[in-house]
């Protein structure tokens, strides 16, 4: 099955208009279980109750409010919600291109993909510019009641567009504790090295499987027949060895994946 657009689009770089379309990059690939009433087995609501009372609030007596640093919550009526909203627009502004590297990964949200739209001759330009040029290309736009800034770039010969967080919900490295402790021995450094060249691949994205979901599904499918499925249990964990040991024995189990390999 094909992807389907999600969104229409003017992506304008300048005083040039490439239509686009937006596709989602990635899906929704996560375990999701239906909850059930324990004796019928019929599926179950869930409802919005007063915490005092127990009682059922119905969604017309529900009211949105923001709670302050100081516990206060301030009321917010639907109306007054709208009139804040973003003016509704189909433009993908593009303000400036950057080269490599000057977006922090922290920053990048999810991907998208736009497509072409009609005018294939501008979209495959711009796509082929991007690439060459080796920059990606700064864009704002609103989609959905919702303000959006993101990251335009070429993937092979398409272009991908990822949002990016806004300012203040990035947290910075450097809020992080400062290194402490004893100072690595030169042993441990050489053997992270060596740990280091011998793991030194290829990327394989076939090799990564969402294995809980696989052996939820493998439940799944023996249940509904019938069947029982036993899993291994994890490994109990031993007294930690020493870094250096552990890296030493790291470095000889990669050079034999590597000559099986």
């Amino acid at each position: 099955m094909g992807a389907r657009a999600i969104w229409k689009a003017s992506l304008r770089v300048g005083a040039v208009e490439v239509p686009v379309k937006l596709y989602s990059a990635v899906q929704d690939r996560a375990v999701h279980f239906r909850l059930l009433d324990e004796k019928r087995h019929q599926p179950v609501k869930q409802h919005m109750v007063d915490p005092d009372t127990g009682k059922v609030v119905e969604p017309e007596k529900i009211r949105r409010a923001f709670e302050g640093d100081e516990g206060q919550l301030v009321i917010l009526e639907e109306a007054e919600l709208e009139k804040v909203e973003p003016r509704p627009s189909r433009d993908i502004e593009i303000t400036r291109f950057l080269p490599p590297g000057a977006i922090a990964n922290p920053w990048y949200d999810r991907p998208y993909y736009l497509g072409p739209d009609e005018n294939e001759g501008r979209y495959f330009a711009l796509a082929q510019a991007l690439r060459k040029r080796q920059v990606e290309g700064l864009a704002q736009w609103v989609m959905r009641k919702k303000e959006y800034a993101g990251a335009l770039r070429a993937e092979g010969d398409y272009l991908m567009l990822i949002t990016l967080r806004h300012a203040g919900e990035v947290v910075p490295a450097s809020a992080l504790p400062a290194p402490s402790g004893r100072e690595l021995e030169s042993r441990e450094l050489a053997m992270a090295r060596q740990l280091l060249e011998a793991m030194e691949d290829r990327f394989d994205v076939a090799a990564w499987h969402d294995e809980y979901r696989e052996r939820v599904m493998e439940l799944v499918e023996a249940k509904a027949k019938g069947k029982v499925v036993k899993f291994p249990r994890a490994p109990r964990r031993k007294e930690a060895p020493s870094l250096a040991d552990v890296l030493e024995r790291s470095v000889a189990a990669a050079g034999r994946e590597r000559k099986r390999a």
